[in-house]
């Protein structure tokens, strides 16, 4: 799927994530809830991209919301060549069992050095034995 020059980057830069609940690292009497993600961010285009930037938007199950801003992720600032995967996991501490998480990154394709956003879709935060 390598996009056609009229078509943006951001449509052919794909994320997915897949979370976790980690219930070695809660504390639910603490209200500490901790879960982790697994993140694939996927270059379908024919052009190597650097990922510089993340944002995500994390709201709990009691409404309150906490912004993330920084360079890149998990320390890095990665060059993901023309069909390849860059995959890490990270951690959210919630202080319920239920979440939801969105975002997006900020990329540059690194030969013309034009930068573009990709929005990372909501994904939820659940909890064993959540319905929400």
């Amino acid at each position: 799927m390598t996009p056609t020059p009229s078509e943006p980057l951001d449509h052919a830069v794909r994320v997915d994530v897949e979370p976790s609940f980690r219930l070695d690292e809660s504390a639910p009497d603490d209200q500490r809830y901790v879960f982790s993600y697994t993140v694939t961010v996927h270059n379908h285009s024919g052009h190597s991209v650097q990922l510089l930037a993340r944002y995500w938007k994390i709201t709990q199950g009691s409404g309150k919301v906490q912004e993330v801003r920084g360079k890149g992720v998990v320390g890095q600032q990665p060059m993901i060549g023309p069909g390849q995967t860059f995959r890490y996991t990270s951690r959210a501490i919630l202080d319920g069992p239920v979440g939801v998480m969105e975002g997006a990154y900020t990329c540059v394709e690194t030969a013309s050095q034009r930068p573009f956003d990709v929005a990372i879709a909501p994904f939820r935060l659940a909890g064993p034995n959540q319905v929400h």
